[in-house]
């Protein structure tokens, strides 16, 4: 896909753009059976995707561009794909009544746009015509149709390809050492005296220590995000915590809380609840995980053996730009 390589620099500003000329937008990308795919329609679905590419790659604009381009090919791959179901829903005898896409679509707008008011002006802010937006619904709703009749049928997953897959993928399912903790945060405005802060603080360890409850503690005074969660982080690894709150809470055994530890901006009191150590998650425990992730694989492999046959019997061309 070389359609896109003449992408301009300029516009990792913040969105990149294909020319937007009307005989560039209006060329032919891709031809199957007697149905049109132009370079316009593949802009018009890889353009959402441009300005996060350009936020995350603008310091590299060749791994930017080559981004689009896989973007933009990938879009042109699904549109081929659509206009084959298409053909295959035409040539293969399938029937549709019109009246379910009417009340299916009603449905729709119901939905989305709650009346048909609404979506007018929508359309027309969009310069698209009710005609050609209930000609896309169409096209989904039967290519949808046709995937769940040749896809979705009923797929098995036995036992022993679980158990299989979970011995091979075994560092997918590690678990590191995680600790359920409460947290009081006591916030220190940037270069403010820092003595009073510190002077609730131990109040507040005080409290604790004289056997106050450290939820209420934490809904009284932390000022943390978890406040009204009663200072409950619930369970987390080292990663979530700073290195110095991270390297305490960790020394810490069920039931026992820290001192009050300074940070630059704050002070915290932490309370460990439970923990648990570094292991494999159990089979029992991911089994039902594992089952998606191969029934979404099975699906994918269906989908590619259908898409190929559909390929071998339908006129395909591709035109490079």
């Amino acid at each position: 896909m070389k359609f896109l390589s003449a992408i301009v620099m300029a516009a990792a500003v913040l969105s990149l753009a294909l020319r937007a000329d009307a005989e560039l937008v209006n060329g032919i990308q891709a031809v199957v059976h007697d149905s049109v795919i132009t370079v316009g329609e593949i802009k018009d679905m890889t353009e959402p995707f441009v300005e996060d590419l350009s936020r995350q790659y603008a310091d590299r604009p060749n791994i930017l561009e080559q981004k689009v381009n896989d973007a933009a090919k990938q879009n042109m791959e699904q549109l081929i794909e659509r206009e084959l179901i298409l053909h295959e829903f035409e040539t293969a005898g399938y029937n549709l009544p019109e009246s379910i896409i009417d009340q299916q679509l009603d449905d729709y707008i119901k939905s989305k746009y709650g009346d048909r008011v609404t979506l007018t002006k929508t359309l027309q802010q969009e310069g698209i015509t009710f005609e050609k937006f209930r000609q896309q619904y169409r096209d989904r709703f039967i290519v949808g149709a046709m995937r769940e009749k040749n896809i979705n049928k009923e797929i098995l997953i036995s036992p022993h390809k679980i158990e299989a897959y979970y011995l091979d993928h075994k560092d997918d399912f590690k678990e590191e050492d995680k600790v359920k903790l409460r947290m009081i945060v006591l916030t220190n405005a940037p270069d403010a005296d820092s003595a009073p802060m510190r002077k609730l603080a131990e109040e507040i360890l005080q409290k604790l220590k004289d056997g106050a409850s450290f939820p209420d503690m934490a809904t009284i005074y932390s000022q943390g995000s978890q406040q009204r969660e009663h200072g409950d982080w619930g369970w987390i690894d080292r990663s979530v915590l700073r290195k110095e709150l991270a390297d305490a809470a960790f020394q810490l055994k069920p039931g026992e809380r820290s001192g009050v530890i300074e940070t630059p901006n704050a002070f915290y009191i932490m309370q460990v609840e439970d923990r648990h150590s570094a292991h494999v998650r159990d089979l029992s425990e991911v089994r039902d995980e594992i089952e998606k992730i191969l029934l979404e694989k099975e699906r994918e492999r269906l989908q590619k053996q259908w898409i190929e046959r559909l390929r071998k019997k339908t006129f395909i061309r591709e035109y490079p730009y």
